[in-house]
């Protein structure tokens, strides 16, 4: 069973295991070490301490030993030769017209290979470049395609929050992001609002979103205020049973009132009469006038047939 430490070589960047039983050193978090990777020597920094793996997927590289001066003047003396083979490669680029755009050039501790990054559209025919970069360097030349996402953390820059990028302070990996997430969250669907600086989804559209795999369950307390609420059932229920008394009240109320005797009492002088005997003492009123002009006009037929 192999002692490993987690290793990482840049800033926000993944962390690889490496085996630690050959060096004969304690290795702490935040030590810097140099390893041998696939690409050559690197320096690299450790995140996570020793422990102890049964068994591993690949084959584990080793560490070599903690850094030294020695180790951090060569890779100071690495940046200037980087950044002489950043500008060569762009010469060529723009000299051979290549659709390609260079990213940055990386070299191992040993400048025994050169790797160059870049993004394109589609496949990139570029081996006459290798060729010039091979005959100026005299090296190994790697070129590596990578994808806009990639090449904003590397580069870095700051989003339309007016912070620094999360892809390039504490996003490790990129997970995938879709429209439907914005649309989760009643966004204007605009995608020049919803794009960050690399051209696609901002990654920060996943934040609002549940995990449903990383629920908090609720506290005890919390569980018995939700066991103290009705349940869904229980709450149709009492909807329906509240819907079907009001219905029954209001039915109750509206039913048409019987018709009133004949010989009513009338209302006493001291209670305010309603509108409705108002207007039954209107009626009687107009009653008792036409029945007046009846009459008068019958004594005066009968004065004059006489």
């Amino acid at each position: 069973m192999p002692d490993v430490i987690g290793i990482r070589f840049k800033d926000c960047g993944k962390i690889y295991d490496f085996e630690a039983n050959g060096s004969g050193a304690e290795f702490k978090k935040g030590d810097c070490v140099v390893v041998e990777s696939d690409l050559g020597l690197s320096i690299g920094s450790v995140i996570i301490e020793r422990r102890t793996v049964d068994t591993s997927a690949r084959e584990l590289s080793k560490v070599l030993r903690k850094a030294t001066e020695d180790d951090f003047k060569q890779k100071q003396d690495n940046e200037a030769f980087e950044k002489e083979a950043k500008d060569y490669c762009i010469e060529r680029i723009m000299a051979r017209g290549l659709p390609m755009k260079f990213v940055f050039a990386e070299s191992t501790l040993d400048k025994k290979r050169i790797v160059f990054y870049f993004t394109a559209d589609g496949r990139i025919d570029f081996r006459e470049l290798v060729k010039d970069l091979a005959a100026k360097f005299k090296t190994r030349i790697e070129m590596r395609q990578i994808g806009v996402r990639d090449e904003a953390k590397i580069v870095g820059g700051f989003g339309m929050c007016g912070r620094e990028l999360c892809c390039r302070t504490f996003l490790t990996s990129f997970e995938p992001i879709s429209i439907k997430m914005a649309k989760q969250q009643e966004l204007v669907l605009n995608m020049s609002k919803l794009s960050g600086i690399c051209g696609r989804l901002m990654c920060c559209l996943s934040y609002e979103i549940p995990d449903e795999s990383a629920r908090i369950q609720p506290k005890d307390n919390t569980r018995v205020m939700e066991e103290n609420t009705p349940l869904e059932d229980e709450t149709e229920v009492a909807d329906l049973t509240l819907r079907d008394a009001v219905v029954e009240t209001i039915s109750r109320h509206t039913e048409t009132p019987p018709p009133a005797p004949q010989s009513a009492t009338p209302a006493s002088s001291d209670k305010p009469q309603t509108e409705t005997a108002k207007e039954n003492a209107t009626g009687q009123k107009q009653e008792t006038g036409q029945e007046q002009r009846k009459r008068k006009r019958w004594h005066w037929r009968k004065f004059h047939k006489k």
